[in-house]
């Protein structure tokens, strides 16, 4: 995946604290930029579980301020739309192959992504749980799916290093020093 360029995509959000959490898993994840439609979010706007700050390098951008209707009609015709929800047909997570440039659609947090939209999508996919997942979950879980299937994945002390709390000082010993 060498020309990567990740998008979520959140269908009319209701909730601050998922929002924020949506943003916290798009810094940790590297995505380049959350879209949102509706004006739920925006009356009850305030990043609390924004811990990292991840609006700060990550926009944060309402379909609307771009002048279209539909999180679909936000980005360009080479993106593939993936629509990620517990809709009937739909591919498990664990069999989807991710596209390099992708717009992930996720449903409201109290209802599901439109059909019109799930119809225009390249791709429907679901998580494979029993109950449905909350709404930041959901999304940490895919993003967690795209990077562990990337070629690009990238792991070990110095990541570690640089992800850890400050107060974090926790080692793994060796056998030889149990």
């Amino acid at each position: 995946m060498g020309n990567e360029f990740v998008t979520i995509g959140l269908t009319n959000p209701k909730s601050t604290s998922n929002v924020g959490s949506v943003m916290r898993a798009a810094g940790c994840y590297q995505v380049n930029q959350v879209l949102y439609s509706g004006h739920r979010y925006d009356r009850a706007e305030k990043m609390s579980t924004d811990t990292k700050k991840a609006i700060s390098s990550i926009p944060l951008i309402n379909i609307e301020s771009l002048g279209v209707d539909s999180l679909i009609d936000a980005v360009d015709a080479d993106t593939k739309i993936v629509c990620v929800d517990l809709i009937q047909g739909a591919t498990p997570l664990p069999s989807f192959n991710h596209p390099e440039k992708a717009l992930y659609i996720f449903g409201p947090e109290d209802g599901t992504i439109g059909q019109k939209v799930v119809d225009r999508a390249d791709f429907v996919v679901f998580v494979p749980t029993v109950g449905c997942m909350n709404l930041a979950a959901s999304v940490n879980v895919l993003l967690y799916d795209r990077l562990a299937k990337s070629s690009q994945t990238f792991a070990g002390d110095e990541l570690i290093r640089q992800s850890k709390d400050v107060n974090n000082n926790v080692r793994v010993r060796s056998n030889t020093q149990k």
